[in-house]
């Protein structure tokens, strides 16, 4: 049994932590897909605004979707 253990530690010390989305460069992408990028890009900076909006706000995980889609529903109703 301590063996499995010691093994089960040395693979989860090795995996790295699952990180955030990185933005999508428009720039980096084929020109017939650029526009696509672009909006993609758009939304994602709209999602880390209301991010950080919640963090800043001090939501609680189980109210944060909630706070989310207020968030962006409220954004894209002012464009």
């Amino acid at each position: 049994m301590k063996p499995v253990i010691v093994i089960v530690a040395m693979v989860l010390a090795a995996t790295a932590p699952a990180g955030s989305q990185a933005l999508v460069d428009p720039t980096k992408v084929a020109p017939e897909y650029r526009e696509a990028a672009e909006k993609r890009r758009a939304e994602q900076i709209r999602q880390r605004e209301c991010a950080m909006k919640a963090d800043l706000d001090k939501v609680l995980p189980r109210d944060r979707t909630v706070y989310l889609n207020h968030c962006l529903d409220a954004l894209a109703a002012k464009q």
